[in-house]
């Protein structure tokens, strides 16, 4: 697609923004319209989503045919089957009369699915049955029910989090994947933002009928380097403000700061709140993950062997042997592996002769004698961060039965990083 299409089709649905990411995503959307495949379009609330479902219908063969844009999180979990599906009459308390569903209404056109992630399980199977089969049917009723519509899916949330959770279904994540769209944060677009700000300066002067707010390049840099977590839909309501409460037209960066809030200015990665799946690592390059994940691997590995030995040693010795046997495979780092297949563990993990745990106490022992520790060495690990590394992709693909995806989400690296370790570490056949 060509830039004068990319620009065309701007201009056609008031999408403002040069940003490479934002370019990116219209041409995808453009590309796929004239299908009939699934789309997700995943983005930040308020980044402006449902503007690139409307692309997908507007130049789709179904434009002539209805389109419907639903929140489903907007609508109670007791009702939603009932406005996607219809229901007949007396199916529930205050149903009077039979009414159908938005699958049913807009048959031959497309319906837009915002906040997808909020649908409940229940629904997401009847709207999986949609998507295979074409096929509903109404809340109490048993007549199947065909209808021919596009589904375009949205979410501001990971839906492969939700899937790990139990609160999303996996068959439902991948039928509606089929084609991605990813919609660039306000942040990542750069100059993009003061474009958008002298277009909503400029709509508010004429809808108030005063001069638009212009701003200096003081001004212009703060803006542009504020995080906007509520993203355009913030950055519009902070020009509306402007044009409202301000005297003067020219506004510097003294007069911008009130307007934005200094917690939020920030650039740096946004910590995530406690009993977030990421909150503990958030912040962290790929190799400082790495070097962590395998200390705290060493550290739990080594508070296991000591409280075990301390476990084992307060038992007869026949006893702690079998025990350390059964859990031998707890100890394969450790200077002699071999020691518990061949039945020699004493001679590594039990007290020597003249302790006071074995049956025979040895000369002078007295009952109220203080206990001493029992020392025992360990072979040092490497600490190849490569070595470790490798292993640690082997693990991670072997746990998901070499799916890359999630193998990369267990690690906390991005897919492309996956794929480049596994040529550097000539994995690629695995």
């Amino acid at each position: 697609m060509t830039t004068q299409e990319i620009q065309s089709i701007k201009l056609r649905f008031g999408i403002i923004g040069n940003a490479p990411a934002l370019n990116y995503a219209i041409q995808v959307a453009a590309q796929v319209a004239p299908t009939d495949m699934t789309v997700l379009i995943t983005g930040e609330s308020g980044s402006g989503k449902e503007s690139f479902s409307k692309i997908i219908h507007a130049l789709s063969p179904r434009k002539h045919g209805q389109f419907i844009a639903i929140n489903c999180g907007a609508i109670p979990e007791g009702t939603i089957d009932s406005e996607l599906f219809g229901h007949e009459k007396g199916s529930f308390t205050g149903a009077n009369d039979a009414r159908k569903g938005y699958f049913e209404v807009t048959n031959g056109g497309t319906i837009f699915l915002d906040e997808i992630g909020e649908m409940p399980l229940g629904t997401q199977a009847r709207l999986l049955r949609v998507l295979e089969n074409g096929e509903f049917i109404r809340v109490g009723s048993s007549k199947v029910q065909k209808t021919d519509v596009r589904v375009v899916a949205a979410t501001n949330v990971n839906l492969l989090d939700r899937v790990q959770a139990g609160t999303f279904r996996e068959d439902l994540y991948y039928r509606l994947n089929t084609v991605p769209i990813t919609v660039p944060p306000l942040r990542e677009r750069g100059e993009d933002i003061y474009l958008l700000f002298r277009k909503f300066a400029s709509d508010a002067a004429e809808r108030y009928r005063t001069r638009p707010i212009t701003l200096l390049p003081d001004a212009v840099q703060a803006l542009t380097r504020f995080r906007f977590p509520g993203n355009i839909r913030q950055l519009k309501n902070i020009a509306e403000q402007m044009s409202v409460l301000e005297t003067e037209r020219e506004v510097d960066a003294r007069r911008l700061a009130p307007y934005l809030p200094q917690d939020q200015a920030s650039r740096l990665p946004m910590l995530l709140g406690p009993g977030t799946p990421d909150s503990a690592t958030a912040g962290y390059s790929e190799r400082d993950l790495l070097y962590k994940i395998l200390f705290d691997m060493r550290r739990d590995m080594t508070d296991l062997k000591k409280m075990v030995l301390e476990l084992a040693t307060g038992q007869r010795p026949h006893e702690a042997q079998e025990l350390l046997r059964q859990n031998s495979h707890l100890f394969n780092n450790t200077a002699q592996p071999a020691a518990f297949e061949t039945g020699a563990a004493s001679e590594y993990y039990l007290p020597p002769a003249s302790s006071p745990y074995n049956n025979e106490p040895a000369s002078g022992y007295d009952d109220e004698a203080p206990v001493e520790d029992i020392p025992h060495e360990t072979e040092e690990e490497t600490l190849s961060l490569d070595i470790k590394e490798r292993e640690m992709i082997l693990k991670a693909l072997k746990k998901h039965n070499n799916k890359r995806k999630y193998a990369a989400h267990d690690l906390g690296i991005s897919e492309r990083t996956l794929y480049r370790k596994l040529k550097q570490y000539d994995l690629e056949q695995v």
